[in-house]
């Protein structure tokens, strides 16, 4: 989940996720408070990883100007995800790249085709 970085969202976040089961340590809640670039959690009744600065996007409100909705939820923009695991430069992301691209292509002309 990419998450803007301010204490008041922090706050918040770490209200969330011990509302939802979350058992999070003083450590982990203090990390979230103040925006840690990355915070895993798996102390939940699922798993979480929480970025506050992922790689390849400058800012979140650039990245939220670009959203799309998906069934009512926010989710990155396609090309935002793939520039984040382009400037990651893991080897499992260079492996996800060719399906993320195409998953992209398949949403475009889907799209396009929709317009027709």
């Amino acid at each position: 989940m990419f998450v803007d970085r301010s204490l008041e969202n922090g706050s918040s976040l770490v209200a969330a996720l011990r509302e939802l089961g979350f058992d999070l340590t003083d450590i982990q809640a203090s990390e979230i408070e103040r925006g840690k670039d990355f915070v895993q959690l798996k102390n939940g009744p699922f798993d979480l990883d929480l970025i506050f600065a992922p790689d390849g996007i400058e800012r979140f409100e650039d990245a939220w100007d670009r959203r799309v909705e998906v069934e009512g939820f926010p989710v990155c923009h396609i090309d935002d995800i793939i520039s984040s695991k382009e400037a990651a430069g893991r080897e499992r992301d260079r492996e996800s790249l060719p399906r993320l691209r195409a998953f992209r292509d398949y949403w475009i002309q889907e799209a396009k085709r929709k317009k027709l």
